[in-house]
């Protein structure tokens, strides 16, 4: 499994450690996933994504899972990800002509 933000697509980043005397070493800068588990509140179900810390209070900060798949930019989503957010476009569609 890539450790890759299902939402934003935070990749890991390479670097170097630093000591005081100067000395260089390779280090991984990762990204903090964590699995959670979102309602969408337009399909009306959960789902579980494996999304950074950061990209958890982007969600939030959005107001729900289904405001942030509708402005996210398509590159950066994963394929389950983009698959979602059709299934949310229809959703929203539908429920209008509905009512």
């Amino acid at each position: 499994m890539t450790r890759r933000c299902e939402l934003t697509g935070k990749l890991p980043l390479s670097g170097q450690l630093r000591s005081h005397a100067e000395n260089k070493s390779k280090r991984k800068f990762r990204p903090n996933l964590c699995d959670v588990t979102l309602l969408s509140d337009v399909l009306g179900r959960q789902v579980r994504l494996r999304i950074s810390a950061h990209a958890l209070k982007s969600v939030e900060h959005r107001g729900g899972l289904d405001a942030f798949l509708l402005k996210a930019n398509e590159d950066e989503l994963s394929d389950r990800c983009r698959k979602l957010r059709r299934e949310v476009q229809k959703a929203v569609k539908a429920t209008p002509a509905a009512a």
